[in-house]
């Protein structure tokens, strides 16, 4: 092989994360309503009786099957089938950033438009929802504190093979936790990252906010 027969064999390749196709892939949806001409954000209540986070405050979406067509469309058939809303009544509005977090998985995310005149939930993993003004969030900081990540090897890693073998100096990490607090309910974790996210775009454009 030479310079001439790589140049040629990866002229097209497209650049992907390293990795990603042992990722976990999940797509959610960050769903606005519209009452009475103000924006509000909807939120879903975990049921008690799911295995992860029971009672946690979360947004529409969960793992991209195989059939999904798109992380798009599998943002949609997950708030379909959680808040029983045909998909003619929800409209994607943008992607937000993607996330790759600590634990191996990658999310896509949306902002979407939803419309409640038809809504029937899953009680299987919807406990309820509830909304809150989009122009109080967009007036509220979170509160910020912090989890530590520290690597750990495991018994036999072989330190032998590095350099300053067990007095290795390991790089740790501080991963931050946002936290918003409305009428008694905690908003924190995955679903306070992309709030806060999402609030961040809108504050650049202040022509949107205007509105």
């Amino acid at each position: 092989m030479n310079i001439t027969e790589l140049k040629s064999i990866f002229a097209h390749r497209q650049p992907d994360i390293l990795g990603s196709e042992e990722f976990a892939k999940f797509a959610l949806l960050l769903p606005l309503i519209e009452k009475k001409g103000e924006l509000y954000i909807l939120f879903e209540v975990r049921s008690l009786s799911m295995r992860r986070q029971p009672g946690e405050i979360c947004f529409p979406g969960g793992k991209i099957d195989f059939d999904d067509k798109s992380p798009e469309a599998a943002a949609i058939r997950e708030t379909h089938e959680e808040l029983g809303i045909p998909k003619k009544n929800i409209e994607l509005l943008f992607p937000l950033d993607f996330m790759i977090s600590p634990f191996g998985t990658l999310i896509y995310t949306y902002a979407g438009l939803v419309d409640l005149t038809e809504i029937n939930l899953n009680k299987a993993e919807v406990g309820e929802i509830f909304t809150v003004p989009l122009e109080f969030l967009l007036k509220t900081d979170p509160d910020i504190h912090y989890v530590k990540l520290r690597p750990e090897p495991e018994e036999n890693f072989p330190f032998h093979l590095i350099n300053r073998g067990k007095d290795y100096n390991w790089q740790a990490k501080s991963m931050e936790e946002f936290f918003y607090v409305y009428d008694n309910r905690i908003i924190w974790g995955l679903t306070a990252r992309i709030l806060k996210h999402f609030l961040d775009l809108l504050r650049q454009y202040p022509q949107v906010l205007d509105k």
